[in-house]
């Protein structure tokens, strides 16, 4: 599906499932802007699996006269508290030469149509505490900073561990 951006030659489209090079290319790019190349693992194989097959989550591509510059990549959670699924944002990247054109706008309005249509309550997303561009962006949308909240996580030899 294509989306209507409002701008001409700026396209957000779902992907599909042969974009998984294209999907994977753009995790390698996001990994690299937040310093974390070393931690991507994943190939167009275990993309096309998760993406296509298991249906874990959504990828809409973002095109800039028919070069891929971006993506964000979504998928649904559950919150006890609002009874109902939620939209957790895992990416949401533009290569630097595309940025402060208005696409990141355009693009988290589109994911708000989305949750509207679905009937989804939150949108929920983290940023490193050093990425301040961003940040500001969040605070100028009226994205709320839940300080409060402290990330875990267990990793796959952790969880390895625990289930023994």
């Amino acid at each position: 599906m294509e989306y209507n951006t409002g701008i001409k030659g700026f396209k957000l489209i779902d992907a599909m499932p042969n974009d998984c090079e294209k999907i994977l290319e753009l995790i390698e790019g996001i990994a690299k802007y937040e310093k974390m190349e070393d931690e991507v693992i994943a190939t167009k194989e275990s993309l096309y699996d998760s993406l296509f097959v298991k249906n874990a989550a959504k990828v809409i591509l973002a095109y800039e006269n028919d070069l891929l510059i971006g993506y964000m990549l979504y998928f649904y959670n559950f919150s006890t508290f609002t009874g109902c699924r939620n939209i957790y944002l895992e990416d949401l990247f533009l290569y630097e030469e595309y940025r402060h054109k208005g696409y990141g706008s355009i693009m988290l309005k589109i994911l708000s149509q989305i949750a509207v249509l679905k009937g989804v309550k939150r949108i929920d997303w983290v940023c490193l505490d050093w990425n301040r561009n961003s940040l500001e962006f969040y605070k100028k949308i009226n994205a709320k900073a839940l300080g409060f909240w402290v990330l875990h996580r267990l990793d796959e030899e952790a969880i390895k561990k625990l289930a023994e």
